[in-house]
């Protein structure tokens, strides 16, 4: 399985150095273990635009290719409002602020 390439651990603080490396804002992390079939946590942040949205899913693509642990799937970013990385057991949510008031997905799973 691949969480024994990379632990949960591991992988969430690496997310977390490569969105913080892009000036991700208001970084959270829900635990969703017992919640969510699909994750163990969600990390949510926001970007200041389209572009910044979609410049910090890149750079979380990129960087983990790198490391030869590719995400299953990134969607969202022809539009850049809310990109979402999937990378197993952390899931990625790259929001701008309008979205992330919208579906406050701090309070669905929190």
């Amino acid at each position: 399985m691949r969480e024994t390439l990379l632990q949960v651990q591991e992988l969430h603080d690496f997310i977390i150095d490569k969105i913080d490396d892009m000036k991700a804002q208001d970084i959270v992390t829900l635990d969703v273990r017992g919640k969510s079939s699909i994750t163990d946590l969600m990390v949510v942040c926001t970007g200041t635009s389209n572009r910044h949205v979609a410049s910090i899913a890149d750079n979380v693509n990129k960087a983990s290719k790198l490391i030869d642990f590719p995400p299953f799937g990134i969607s969202g970013e022809e539009d850049g409002e809310w990109v979402v990385v999937d990378m197993g057991s952390v899931m990625l949510h790259i929001m701008q602020e309008d979205a992330r008031q919208l579906y406050q997905l701090e309070k669905l799973w929190g």
